[in-house]
């Protein structure tokens, strides 16, 4: 069965899209530690983000980079973070959450609940 990811790329279930090339999908998560917390994707369904394959690997962070530049720039925030988890989704991704310190990046602490027009008009202005 196809994870929620891979129906996301399929274009299945609808996201609020903040950039997308051949390989990878940036899309805001719709339940973020902060407003502008972006997960990156490969639209390969890999479940474990260093079974990748190297290429995939060699470019998701170039790209990860470009998003997150793009938050830093819309975002008001000492710096973005990232992280890779993987437990809650089994496809491999990454976590860009705008952060002004340790705890914005608290995975355990209560999540946002922002409206989808907030996440729209967010997602448009991270895409420029």
């Amino acid at each position: 069965m196809a994870s929620i990811f891979t129906r996301i790329i399929r274009g299945e279930i609808p996201c609020h899209k903040v950039a997308e090339n051949e390989q990878f999908l940036a899309f805001l998560d719709i339940a973020p530690l902060r407003m502008g917390h972006t997960l990156v994707i490969p639209k390969v369904e890999v479940d474990r983000f260093f079974d990748l394959p190297t290429d995939l690997l060699r470019d998701i962070m170039p790209f990860s980079q470009g998003v997150a530049a793009r938050i830093q720039q819309v975002i008001p925030c000492d710096r973005v973070g990232l992280s890779v988890i993987g437990l809650e989704v089994p496809h491999a991704h990454v976590h860009l959450i705008p952060l002004d310190r340790m705890a914005d990046m608290d995975f355990t602490r209560p999540k946002l609940s922002p409206k989808a027009e907030e996440l729209a008009a967010l997602a448009a202005r991270l895409r420029g």
